[in-house]
């Protein structure tokens, strides 16, 4: 038997054909989003004790629309910082808009007002 070149008997394959084999496969549709949520760092809420609720709920108070604020809350399991200007205060609902953003009162673990 003789040894050929089978490259040679097929001929040359076209580059928009050849470049299809190299392209990415997901064998497991959803893997990548899966593992990007299970790498994200949950944290667990701390108590605030009773004089830095106390504190967080006076600065609360003093704060009006069009002030710029800095805030520290919890959203779902991570802690978010904010800086941005206030858009509105809910004060019966206990929300906060920031940037177009809902705050609700007791998820803010820091509130700092800047300059």
């Amino acid at each position: 038997m003789k040894d050929k070149n089978l490259s040679n008997c097929r001929g040359k394959m076209p580059q928009s054909v050849r470049a299809k084999q190299f392209l990415p496969f997901a064998a497991l549709k959803g893997l990548p989003e899966a593992l990007a949520e299970k790498e994200k760092e949950t944290v667990v809420r701390a108590s605030l004790s009773e004089e830095s609720e106390a504190l967080i709920d006076s600065t609360l108070r003093t704060l009006q629309k069009g002030m710029t604020v800095e805030l520290t809350y919890y959203d779902y399991d991570s802690c978010v910082k904010i800086r941005g200007t206030v858009d509105k205060i809910y004060s019966e609902l206990r929300i906060i808009r920031i940037n177009g953003k809902d705050i609700v009162f007791d998820d803010i673990s820091d509130v700092v007002i800047c300059p």
